[in-house]
């Protein structure tokens, strides 16, 4: 079953990544409500809470929540989970025209690894082509990802049960 995850993600695959100067821009935090720790910490991680119509922008990547939990560490890699009735995320293509844009209860964002994870009614979309599961891993640098529906997560709940994949026929020319 993991094989058929493998190969779609190679269907999938193509040679443009995310957006590769996002990473080197600055992040952009709208919320109604904000909560933030000492901006003079040394020993540990910062903890940021922002609730109420929040919007997360770096460069092209976008997210869109009820509340945004964002943890810094000390060199400055951010982590954060968001949440909400549909939380979305979207980010434009490196080189190309074109955004994958994702939707989930919660989304996970991870600067130092650059990965975006969606969890319950997770769906992800590139172009025409749509992935839906209970969880998705997306990685930003390579665009592979990863389905798993929520039988397989041990959760028999939720209209995720099993994977579900729609590619779009390709045309010769592309």
């Amino acid at each position: 079953m993991k094989l058929f995850f493998v190969i779609t993600a190679l269907l999938f695959a193509q040679s443009a990544f995310a957006e590769k100067a996002d990473r080197k821009k600055p992040v952009y935090l709208e919320a109604d409500r904000a909560t933030v720790e000492d901006v003079n910490r040394k020993e540990s991680s910062r903890i940021s809470i922002f609730t109420g119509n929040v919007i997360l922008t770096q460069g092209t990547m976008r997210i869109l929540a009820d509340k945004l939990v964002m943890k810094e560490d000390l060199d400055g890699f951010k982590h954060a989970t968001a949440t909400g009735d549909l939380v979305s995320f979207r980010q434009k293509r490196d080189g190309l025209d074109e955004y994958v844009e994702g939707w989930s209860q919660r989304v996970e964002y991870d600067s130092k690894t650059d990965k975006i994870e969606l969890f319950r009614q997770a769906r992800l979309k590139r172009g025409v082509d749509e992935v839906q599961g209970d969880y998705i891993s997306y990685d930003m640098n390579t665009e592979f990802f990863k389905v798993i529906g929520s039988k397989e997560r041990g959760v028999e709940t939720g209209p995720d049960k099993r994977v579900r994949i729609t590619i779009q026929p390709k045309n010769k020319s592309e």
